[in-house]
């Protein structure tokens, strides 16, 4: 009986997915909670969650009313995250909106570029939210 117990554990560790990096773990959190508060404090629906695409991710999708927004999740410890939304971010965000929106065939609706903080001290159980409407636009290059 032991012996039968060992080789299922032994089967079961080799098809297990590997744990998510910190880093990593933390962000999807912070992206739930952004999605959280999409959905019941500004009332928006979401239609996509981590869109990917060869040149980009999206990290929520939602629709206000007639428009597409597409929202940056930025989650920190500490600090400003809106500093990690540079310029060549913007770009890329630009980018991956335009396949979403290609894709979804949503090209004909107005699309807004929105960014949420989520400041999650140590310690804390709940973070900070931050809500930036129109937080960039694009070229139209």
């Amino acid at each position: 009986m032991k012996f039968a117990r060992e080789a299922i554990a032994s089967i079961l560790r080799r098809f297990r997915k590997p744990e998510l990096p910190w880093n990593l773990r933390f962000g999807a959190e912070g992206e739930r909670a952004a999605e959280r508060f999409v959905r019941k404090r500004l009332g928006y629906s979401v239609i996509a969650r981590n869109f990917r695409t060869t040149r980009g991710e999206l990290d929520l999708v939602a629709i206000d009313g007639k428009v597409v927004v597409v929202i940056e999740v930025k989650t920190r410890r500490s600090g400003d995250p809106l500093l990690a939304v540079t310029h060549a971010k913007q770009r890329r965000v630009g980018i991956a909106a335009r396949q979403f929106a290609r894709k979804r065939k949503l090209r004909d609706h107005p699309m807004r570029f929105d960014v949420i903080t989520v400041l999650w001290p140590e310690g804390e159980r709940e973070p900070l939210i931050e809500h930036i409407r129109h937080a960039f636009t694009l070229d139209e290059r």
